[in-house]
């Protein structure tokens, strides 16, 4: 593959957003283009993975200037792998945009089109600036989202949740902004490739760069700073949660496995500090599940949670250990999405996702139910699942460098996440699973078995009795949400996470070959003398 596409990767998707907002009647030209561009974009990604399987680097110095002065993109088997499966997301969440009318607002797919180029930058960029600049441009086009998501039908909480994201990644990027300044005034370039090894040998830019690593840690929701994600993802729509949980975090844990890799060179006097904050992160975010009520909220705590496992493979920092690491994080993208989109595509048809409100209305919906399901017990860590062989591969990476603390902590965050995943799913999709399609439908709309056909005749009741103003007004919500739904728009709402449930299934089974794709990855960061001579050219 020529290393000279690279900059199409960001640049292509820019000049697509701007074509995007050109008028056209009905949005159909900018709908069709997103999800045209967003399809090639998975295919360019497929084909960087194809070719940095061997482990090659491929390095582009845009504008064809020197080595040094030029900004370098580079791509190698991790920064592929990481945007394959951001592609795939970004696509699977904007068909659900589109299913559930989020997708169709004029500014949608200018935005997402802006999010992709900034993805795709900040995973191909070889610079601590740019990498600062790629963050920014996710972030423009994300408020832009929050903003858009919520629009004519803000509430309080909503409000409340865009305002605490914008502020607090006001203050990531002031954080990260800093530490590219301290190491550029302490070393004179921000290139990751010069600044290989840099960190072991002078204390002082260990300092600077590790004021980076803060920054990227507080935007991967590592505790203590992770409240933000669990009250601000839940605030927007579905589409826009299931989006971000796929990229924002994410990018940012790419970014924390690059730069320590190359930087500190897997430095083993810091990573004691990883494997105490990370397995508190683990154990601190399946705690906060366990007292939410709302299902996205429920889901935001366990992405906490899980982004402390993928952590721990760069505080192992052996070959083992990046290898479940990288391979926790492919798996945890999909996986989580698929879980957002289900409860997203509920929380679309009948108004709401609260515990509650939803067990009556769920039995007509197994196919549903069952995605979410294998997405649940996926997360949990069960066979035959992706999340079986995450937890598994991790758990042996920490036995083997003889972190038996951590282990412990692994295993039991994972029972407790398992009996969490088995609440909701037995709280609200057990009857579908269970009973399957709904009961012949009466001639006035119910359902033989005594539910009516919306499912509110029992909400009124239960509402009544509590009395809740809030739950009559969810449930009137329901009401108007559901009768407008078609067979076809149930099944283009379904869609998206059925298919990534379906992915970390074959994944499950198939997971040897991403093993082995990981392991290349793993490899990159172990020995980064490739990827240090391609980027600086010497």
């Amino acid at each position: 593959m020529n290393p000279d596409v690279l900059p199409l990767l960001v640049a292509v998707p820019l000049v697509a957003a701007g074509v995007a907002l050109l008028p056209v009647r009905g949005g159909t030209g900018a709908r069709v283009l997103l999800m045209t561009l967003l399809t090639a974009n998975l295919a360019a990604a497929v084909a960087l993975v194809a070719a940095t399987r061997d482990g090659s680097v491929l390095v582009h110095q845009v504008g064809g200037w020197d080595a040094g002065i030029a900004i370098p993109l580079a791509a190698d088997a991790l920064s592929a792998l990481v945007m394959t499966v951001a592609a795939l997301l970004t696509l699977a969440c904007s068909a659900f945009a589109l299913a559930s009318g989020t997708g169709r607002l004029r500014l949608f797919a200018p935005f997402v089109l802006v999010l992709t180029a900034g993805v795709n930058g900040a995973l191909l960029t070889a610079d601590l600036f740019n990498l600062f600049v790629f963050i920014e441009v996710m972030l423009l086009p994300s408020y832009g989202l929050l903003v858009l998501a919520r629009e004519r039908r803000g509430t309080e909480a909503s409000v409340r949740g865009s305002r605490l994201y914008v502020v607090f990644n006001l203050v990531v990027s002031t954080v990260l902004l800093a530490g590219v300044a301290l190491t550029y005034g302490v070393t004179g370039t921000v290139n990751l490739a010069a600044l290989a090894g840099a960190a072991t040998d002078d204390p002082v830019v260990a300092a600077a760069v590790g004021m980076c690593l803060v920054a990227l840690a507080m935007k991967a929701a590592v505790v203590p700073v992770h409240g933000w994600l669990a009250r601000a993802y839940p605030s927007t729509s579905p589409a826009v949660t299931a989006l971000f949980s796929g990229l924002h975090t994410k990018v940012a844990i790419y970014a924390i496995y690059r730069v320590y890799a190359v930087v500190f060179e897997g430095d083993q006097r810091y990573l004691w500090i990883g494997l105490v904050v990370f397995s508190a992160t683990m154990v601190v975010g399946v705690l906060g599940a366990a007292g939410e009520q709302r299902m996205r909220s429920v889901l935001a705590f366990h992405m906490v949670s899980q982004i402390g496992y993928i952590l721990l493979g760069v505080a192992l920092f052996t070959p083992a250990g990046l290898t479940a690491g990288i391979f926790y994080l492919l798996h945890h993208m999909v996986v989580k999405a698929s879980l957002f989109l289900s409860t997203g595509a509920i929380e679309t048809r009948y108004g709401t996702d609260v515990l509650d409100d939803l067990k009556p209305r769920m039995r007509r919906e197994p196919v549903l139910a069952a995605a979410f399901g294998v997405a649940a017990l996926s997360l949990a860590g069960l066979p035959p699942f992706s999340g079986f062989v995450a937890k598994l591969s991790l758990v042996l990476a920490a036995l083997a460098a003889g972190q038996v603390a951590v282990v412990v902590a692994a295993l039991a965050v994972s029972l407790v996440t398992l009996l969490s995943m088995l609440k909701l799913v037995n709280a609200v999709f057990a009857p579908a699973l269970v009973s399957g399609a709904a009961g012949p439908v009466r001639a006035d709309g119910g359902t033989t078995d005594g539910t009516a056909r919306d499912g509110t005749a029992g909400d009124d009741a239960r509402d009544g009795a509590a009395g809740g103003a809030a739950v009559a007004t969810r449930t009137a919500t329901a009401r108007t949400s559901e009768v407008t739904w078609t067979r076809r728009s149930r099944a283009a709402l379904a869609a998206p996470a059925v298919a990534l449930a379906a992915v970390t299934v074959v994944l499950g089974l198939g997971a040897q070959g991403l093993l082995d794709l990981a392991g290349v990855a793993a490899d990159g960061l172990l020995d980064t003398t490739t990827y240090v001579t391609e980027v600086t050219g010497r």
